[in-house]
């Protein structure tokens, strides 16, 4: 008889070119005891194990059902789930539910992947790359996921908000395209700074060329489920959002943005005096005190008044809106002087969106934008000095920037 070729040991260490395998592997295997081990609670007893007692709980184990494959951020894996017979109830798995296909980890990278530039075509391929050949995430199924972030929109928009402390928020109106309109559609999107510095997606929703209507009917429903008036909202120069916040918010401070401002004088100045007017426009905001911005601006004006005169009357309309940020703490300027809290996640966001006409309708492009601004408020930081928001938050008055006490009120006075 031949000789019988020895069995290949398996390694009980892995090589740097079997890691992978071996740690999916091993996941695998302590996956598949805990569902085991999950049966075992419910059943009251191991496998093989004879019911004991005058009254056992009832039910048999009934082997496993057919192999599922389950995309976890580490790779794909095959599980079976075990299964039981004669049951007064329904066994169900909290590890495992029964139609999960990936985990949440998973579900998460998708608008990673699309804000990172990859179009739905690619998906199947990238997954593939990411999670194994055994992913199972086909274009389908990633459609499915799509309807899924509708439905989540729809409750994260009705969430309750009572429990945030709010002291600023950033609101901007944000144009997409949409494939099927005839315009592009403004998406109202509101940002804002919670008493403990952190920065969070308070509201996207669809709004008619930013009216005063659409955003009073977006702060009436944030107010509605129960969020605090903002101490200071910032926000460009449409009308229609401060109309509606002195409506809503009657006690909130307004500070226009400082960049919409800076492009609106420029475009009232030739090209030969741009780089003057735009040196001389970027310091006033920099000042150190009110005053000082008020002596820069007039600096200006003495400048440019005789010879283009629009370029100066727009720079002093609606002065106050602009210096409101000189009462809160200086710490926080950067933060309250333009928009750009809501502008710097949306850069990546309108990359995505303008590189093709991906929504028929601007209600879908909703849903996955804002999904895809979730995935970007994971990186906010928070604003410097988080511990002032909560003393803005509390009352408490400042003056170009400096907090108040009683002996610098004795010392102004």
């Amino acid at each position: 008889m031949p000789k019988k070729t020895p069995a290949v040991p398996v390694p009980s260490m892995p090589t740097w070119e079997t890691l992978e395998e071996f740690v999916r592997t091993k996941i695998q295997a302590t996956m598949q005891a805990v569902l085991e081990e999950e049966l075992t609670e419910f059943l009251g007893r191991g496998k093989s194990e004879r019911r004991a007692g005058v009254d056992p709980a009832p039910g048999y184990r009934n082997g496993r059902g057919k192999p599922r494959r389950l995309a976890l951020s580490c790779g794909t894996i095959a599980l079976r789930r075990p299964r039981a017979r004669n049951l007064d109830e329904r066994f169900a798995s909290r590890v495992l539910p029964l139609f999960a296909r990936q985990s949440r980890e998973v579900s998460s990278l998708l608008p990673e992947l699309y804000l990172h530039g990859l179009s739905k075509g690619d998906f199947e391929l990238a997954l593939r790359g990411l999670l194994g050949e055994g992913a199972t995430l086909s274009p389908g199924s990633i459609e499915r996921l799509r309807g899924k972030w509708q439905a989540d929109y729809d409750a994260w928009n009705t969430r309750d908000l009572s429990d945030r402390e709010l002291v600023y928020v950033w609101a901007d109106g944000v144009y997409v395209k949409a494939g099927l309109e005839r315009e592009k559609a403004a998406l109202l999107v509101v940002i804002g700074a919670l008493a403990d510095g952190t920065k969070e997606v308070l509201a996207v929703t669809p709004g008619y060329r930013e009216s005063t209507e659409s955003w009073k009917t977006l702060f009436t429903d944030l107010k509605t489920r129960g969020l605090d008036m903002p101490k200071l909202m910032v926000a460009d120069g449409a009308a229609g959002a401060w109309a509606a916040a002195g409506q809503v918010w009657p006690e909130t401070r307004e500070q226009r943005c400082w960049n919409h401002k800076l492009v609106n004088v420029l475009d009232q100045l030739p090209k030969k005096v741009q780089a003057m007017g735009r040196e001389m426009l970027c310091a006033i905001p920099y000042a150190d005190t009110r005053a000082d911005a008020l002596k820069r601006r007039e600096r200006f004006a003495k400048a440019f008044r005789r010879t283009y005169p629009r370029a100066v009357e727009i720079l002093e309309k609606d002065w106050e809106r602009m210096v409101a940020f000189y009462d809160f703490p200086k710490e926080h300027w950067k933060h309250l002087r333009t928009t750009n809290v809501v502008e710097s996640p949306f850069a990546a966001v309108r990359l995505r969106t303008d590189a093709a006409k991906r929504f028929k309708k601007t209600e879908n492009a909703t849903a996955m934008i804002w999904r895809l601004l979730l995935v970007a408020e994971k990186r906010f930081r928070k604003i410097d000095a988080p511990h002032l928001a909560a003393e803005v938050y509390r009352g408490v008055a400042f003056e170009d920037g400096v907090k108040l006490t009683k002996s610098n009120r004795r010392a102004a006075a």
